[in-house]
């Protein structure tokens, strides 16, 4: 007789409307519960360590709610340039030198996922690299005044305006980019629902 196999329920623990409409797409049921984490890592960390180690601590500080029941999908985004991590902007004038920056310039987009199961953690990530054109001064400062890049590593999106206009090309996945490597994301979701029933 075959066994029954558990039901579990996907969570997303992400405040990132970008993640949620991504995950949609790949028709599983989930919720999606807000989180605060303040993502402080070592200045000693680089690229990919410092995703896996704010991954680690979301998923850590989330270990309450872990169960048998739940897997708790967490992420984290980086923006790579050279040896410097670009995090989310606190304001316009932060926004437009981080865009400076990154112009006429390639970086890499890291992404870390983190899946909490019974209160253990498997990890996985993806890097994109990302090449943008010779941005112009007026064309960065229309961005950050008509859009909101306050949310956003390296303070864009590759989905908005000053993605569509300024970026030559990218070398791996898309939806890194946006947030969430969506292929490998549902490839790991496979591998659960070969033993679970996802509810």
């Amino acid at each position: 007789m075959a066994m029954t196999k558990k039901v579990i329920q996907l969570i997303l623990a992400s405040n990132s409307p970008r993640r949620k409409q991504l995950l949609k797409q790949t028709r599983l049921k989930f919720k999606s519960v807000h989180t605060r984490f303040d993502e402080q890592y070592s200045a000693h960390l680089k690229d990919l360590e410092i995703v896996e180690h704010i991954v680690h601590q979301k998923a850590n500080s989330l270990i309450n709610l872990s169960s048998d029941q739940n897997l708790i999908l967490v992420a984290d985004t980086i923006v790579w340039d050279g040896h410097n991590c670009l995090g989310k902007p606190k304001n316009e004038k932060q926004a437009c030198r981080m865009l400076e920056q990154l112009s006429d310039r390639t970086h890499h987009v890291i992404t870390g996922v983190g899946f909490l199961l019974n209160k253990k953690i498997d990890f996985l990530h993806q890097s994109t690299e990302v090449k943008f054109k010779k941005l112009e001064k007026d064309e960065i400062l229309y961005y950050v005044q008509n859009h909101c890049p306050f949310d956003k590593a390296g303070s864009y999106g590759i989905q908005e305006w000053i993605g569509l206009i300024g970026i030559d090309w990218i070398k791996g996945s898309y939806t890194n980019v946006v947030g969430l490597p969506l292929s490998q994301v549902h490839e790991k979701l496979k591998e659960y629902a070969l033993k679970y029933n996802f509810d």
